[in-house]
């Protein structure tokens, strides 16, 4: 008997064939579905032929046929590229720790095939492979893929550092690859105030040039703040050679001057010192010689009584 129809049932949809003149075969040309078959059963799409002659006997086929049923699994696999996201350290910023976290977001399209975590791959300069089962490695299970985030088990250098992380989806996909430079400075800014020098001084003027030098080998430029009985005197110019100057008023009395420089990766070194601001002359109130008289070449005591 004769072959009446041939069609085939992909993804709920029935599909007519056609009858290739030259082979004999029924063919016909069905767009994919336009999601992965990945997280489907079995990971396919199952495919059902149903085929009927002319007197109306109907054969169907599908994927659990005993020989056929291999080949009538459909593997349809996404082409869109999964996305890596470093959210910390900030690019180009400078940390005061050598053990820096660093934060990850990998996630894949909606209805992706969802991110492969066993491809991670994380790099730090030239140094080894970190994975995604590697120590210091906390993975989080989140919608459309994971949170990653790596603490380095070793101090790392101060100086420049470049993180770089690799992913693939499930179906292969390559990830763009994500890289973040940064600058690990463990080390305060050196600071030197030159005026007042002395830890403990007098001075008889108001105003008074607060003046030093300050550097950071690894985190230049550096920032003063000065502060004066607890008041910050603002904004200090600091020049291309760490040189700054300032000048404060005294107040009458004790003033504690407190000189802070502070690094790119924030940290901080701190000079203290105290001037006492004494603008009233001392007074002399009384003078007493005695004896006086006084013999010649006799001893004899002055005593002065003064007060400021």
């Amino acid at each position: 008997m004769a072959i009446d129809t041939v069609k085939v049932q992909i993804n709920g949809s029935w599909v007519s064939l056609t009858k290739n003149a030259t082979t004999g075969k029924y063919e016909g040309t069905i767009a994919a579905p336009n999601i992965t078959s990945f997280n489907k059963p079995g990971g396919y799409y199952p495919v059902t032929v149903e085929a009927k002659d002319l007197a109306g006997n109907t054969t169907t086929v599908n994927d659990t046929h005993s020989t056929l049923g291999n080949q009538l699994k459909l593997f349809v696999k996404e082409t869109t590229k999964p996305t890596i996201t470093i959210t910390a350290p900030a690019s180009g910023a400078y940390l005061g720790t050598n053990t820096p976290a660093i934060s990850i977001q990998l996630r894949d399209e909606a209805n992706g095939s969802g991110i492969k975590i066993t491809t991670l791959q994380i790099k730090i300069d030239n140094g080894p492979t970190i994975t995604n089962t590697s120590p210091g490695v906390t993975v989080i299970s989140v919608s459309g893929g994971y949170d990653v985030t790596y603490v380095p088990q070793s101090a790392l250098s101060d100086g420049s550092h470049t993180v770089t992380v690799d992913i693939q989806d499930n179906d292969g996909n390559v990830a763009t690859q994500a890289s973040r430079s940064f600058t690990v400075d463990t080390v305060p800014p050196t600071l030197n105030v030159t005026n007042p020098v002395e830890t403990v001084s007098y001075k008889n003027t108001a105003p008074l040039t607060v003046t030093g030098q300050t550097n950071d080998v690894t985190s230049s430029t550096v920032t003063v703040k000065i502060e004066l009985n607890g008041v910050d005197q603002g904004e200090v110019a600091v020049d291309a050679n760490g040189n700054f100057s300032k000048t404060v008023t005294l107040v009458e009395g004790k003033n504690t001057i407190i000189v802070t420089a502070t690094d790119l990766a924030g940290k901080t070194t701190s000079v203290t010192r105290t001037v006492y601001l004494d603008t009233v002359a001392p007074v002399v109130e009384s003078i007493t010689i005695v004896p006086n008289p006084v013999n010649v070449g006799q001893n004899y005591v002055i005593t002065v009584e003064v007060y400021d």
